[in-house]
Formats: C-alpha cells, sequence, structure tokens
C-alpha cells in the first residue's frame, strides 16, 4: 500500500506543477515581457481563468500525504516551516494581484497589482525548485551535533542559509549554492511553460517573440541540468543507483528529455499545442526522475545517525489507508470531472472572455 500511496501522491503533485507551474510561467511572462495594456489584461486573463482551480491539486497533495505518511508531513512542515510560510504569502499576493487589477481602471492601481502578480508567480517558481533541491540534498534529520541527536531522528529545523551558503555542511540551510542552482531551474522550465501556454490559449502580440525566448530558455536549462547532474553526482553519492539497478525507471528521465529536446523545434511547430505538450513532458520528467531517483526515500539524511525518511519508516497503517482508498477515488473524480467542465467552458483562446471586471 506505500508504494501504491506513493505512485498516487506523485501523480497528483506533477499534475498541480503541470496545471499551476503554468500560471508560475505566467506571471513571469507578465513581469518581463508584457508591455502593452492589451497583452497584460490577456496574459492575466490567462492565468486568471484557472489559477484557483489548479491550487486545489497542492491542497489534495497535502492532504494525501497527511493522510499516507503522516510522520513525513510533520517532518516536512516543521522543518521547512519558514520557506512554506514565504510560500504562502506569496500564493496570496499572486492571487490578488490577479483578482484585483481590474477592480479600478487607474494606471498605478494597475501596475501595482501587476507587480504582485508577476513578482510572487516568479518567487513561487524559485522557492518550488528551493524546496525540491532540498529533498534532493538531504537535511540534518534529528539536529545531529558532534555525533549526537538533538531530537528525534524524523524531525529537523533549516534556517533560511548558513554562513557557509554550502550544501556540504553538518547544518545546511534552505538556500545554498546547490539548492539555488535548482530553484533558478525551476523558474526557466515554468516559465518556458508559461510561455507555451500564453501561445496557445491567447492571440497575445508577443507569441512569436514568445516562441524564440522558449528556444533560448531552452538551450539554457539544456547547461543548467547537465551542471545540476554534475553537482547531484557530487552532493548525493547513490544519486543514480536507481537507474543502475532497474532499468525500467530509464523512463522516466526519457520523458525529461523527450520535452527538453523537443522544445528545440518549437519555431517550427505547425500546432500551438504541440509546445506546450512538450513543456508538461518537461516537467513530468523532471519530477519522476526525481522520485524515481530517491526511491524508497522521500527526504535524505546528511548524517549517518539517523536513517532517511522513505515510505515505509513514515507510513499510517493498513485501515487508513483502505478508508482513505474509498474517499480518494471520489474526491479525485470530482477533481477530474470539474477540470474536465472548466476546460470545455474555457476552450480556445480567451482573448474575449470576461474575467475580473
Amino acid at each position: 500500500m506505500e508504494i501504491f500511496w506513493f505512485i498516487i501522491t506523485s501523480v497528483i503533485l506533477a499534475v498541480f506543477f503541470i496545471l499551476d507551474g503554468y500560471d508560475f510561467g505566467t506571471g513571469i511572462i507578465h513581469l518581463f515581457l508584457a508591455k502593452k495594456e492589451k497583452d497584460k489584461e490577456v496574459i492575466a486573463k490567462a492565468a486568471g481563468l484557472y489559477w484557483d482551480a489548479n491550487e486545489v491539486w497542492l491542497v489534495v497533495a497535502g492532504g494525501m500525504l497527511f493522510m499516507a505518511f503522516p510522520t513525513y508531513y510533520a517532518s516536512v512542515f516543521s522543518g521547512f516551516y519558514l520557506p512554506l510560510i514565504i510560500i504562502l504569502w506569496l500564493m496570496i499576493f499572486r492571487a490578488i494581484g490577479l483578482e484585483l487589477r481590474s477592480q479600478f481602471n487607474y494606471q498605478m492601481w494597475k501596475d501595482m497589482w501587476d507587480t504582485s502578480f508577476g513578482v510572487s508567480s516568479l518567487l513561487l517558481a524559485f522557492f518550488f525548485g528551493v524546496g525540491l533541491g532540498n529533498i534532493v540534498r538531504g537535511v540534518n534529520l534529528g539536529g545531529v551535533e558532534n555525533g549526537v541527536s538533538l531530537y528525534e531522528g524524523h524531525y529537523f529545523f533549516l534556517p533560511l542559509w548558513n554562513s557557509s551558503f554550502s550544501p556540504l555542511t553538518e547544518h545546511p540551510g534552505v538556500l545554498d549554492w546547490f539548492t539555488v542552482i535548482i530553484g533558478f531551474i525551476s523558474v526557466i522550465t515554468l516559465a518556458i511553460h508559461g510561455a507555451n501556454w500564453v501561445i496557445f490559449k491567447t492571440n497575445s502580440s508577443i507569441n512569436q517573440k514568445l516562441k524564440k525566448i522558449v528556444f533560448r530558455l531552452t538551450l539554457v536549462l539544456i547547461v543548467l541540468t547537465i551542471f545540476s547532474l554534475l553537482i547531484w553526482g557530487k552532493i548525493n553519492k547513490s544519486a543514480f543507483v536507481n537507474f543502475k539497478q532497474n532499468i525500467v525507471l530509464l523512463i522516466f528521465p526519457i520523458i525529461f528529455l523527450t520535452g527538453l529536446f523537443g522544445l528545440l523545434y518549437v519555431n517550427k511547430f505547425k500546432k500551438e499545442i504541440y509546445g506546450l505538450l512538450f513543456s508538461t513532458l518537461l516537467i513530468l520528467g523532471g519530477i519522476t526522475t526525481t522520485l524515481a531517483s530517491l526511491f524508497p526515500n522521500i527526504l535524505p539524511s546528511t548524517n549517518n545517525i539517523n536513517e532517511p525518511l522513505t515510505i515505509y519508516n513514515t507510513g499510517t497503517n493498513a485501515y487508513a489507508y483502505s478508508t482513505a482508498l474509498v474517499w480518494g477515488i471520489i474526491g479525485i473524480v470530482l477533481m477530474i470531472v470539474y477540470l474536465i467542465i472548466q476546460y470545455k467552458l474555457t476552450k480556445g483562446k480567451i482573448d474575449n472572455r470576461d474575467y475580473g471586471h
């Protein structure tokens, strides 16, 4: 049952980053590239019509973790308390930026909430990437100091950064040079995804420019991906062991590479949806590759005193799993039905649809 719920939770997290990921990316595009008021309004609409439904998948993922892996949930939500609070406030400012920009027809008012939407989207993409970097790197479980655990082995707490800014210290912070690199990769990835979403859903005047930007960002992403893999192998010696032991898992990096190299041909696509499909594969492949490399661990330990958190030592009991199966199926079916209805109602370009007025 642990493996089943690990797969379900992973799928839901992937769906969140694919769906809300294009909202984050749209905000980044809005912040840096939308200059005309008409483009600002249309691009904001491309996120505004969908953000609230897309964020529900994050709530579901949190509920799944609480139900299936309660020890992991308690550990992560206390250890990453500071960045999670930052993410919460960023989500609030992104939402109100979208909802309030069109309430009054004053330029200063619009500019203020446009900035709120764009900056919050950029920082959300960055901090979610940083969070992934922390999970990949591992944390000092138990707060080990001089070979002694200061508290229980499944708990930890991280400052935002430490004086060395290094991922190799005994007490790493949330931000170090490794997690910051993963944060930048996340920003670029979601900017690409958001650009493809804007191209697919709008007739913005910058759509042709966005295709060129997607191509250039993909080249940057290739370089950063290679660099991050090299340093990941230095930080975590067992990073690629699972792929060597089970070649079936190579399907996940293949999905990632398909999306990555497919985006190099974005200027040649005749159908706009192809770019979005390839950026979706990029995100899906990146998340699944990361989880497959860690399995069965879900939070490595940077010390040798306390064992890593796994799907087995953080899971709940059989009764909870069986009960959750029924309600989980009902909830997921309802969400899928809602998603289908929403996308049918907003089918095609959304330039002329009302939002925020």
